[in-house]
């Protein structure tokens, strides 16, 4: 099983090599975003877009709301710890 963790691209850091600015629960991380480009949603077109992200990569695009739902979900798995 892998757990995606949801996050949203603020910026594209290299249009060429596939790579943005994730921000992770206010954690910027640089990934990978070649999973979910393609000719008709470059990576110029990913700005703004809901990720989840494992390993690095951008797995897929979700919407705002199911991004909400998994953060909230993972904080209240952390809060039982």
């Amino acid at each position: 099983m892998c757990l995606g963790i949801p996050g949203q691209i603020v910026e594209i850091s290299d249009s060429q090599k596939k790579l943005a600015i994730v921000n992770v629960a206010g954690v910027k991380r640089q990934v990978n975003i070649a999973c979910i480009v393609d000719e008709q949603h470059p990576p110029e077109a990913c700005l703004g877009d809901w990720v989840l992200v494992h390993v690095g990569f951008a797995m897929n695009r979700i919407n705002e709301e199911e991004a909400a739902e998994t953060l909230k979900l993972l904080e209240e798995i952390a809060a039982m710890s």
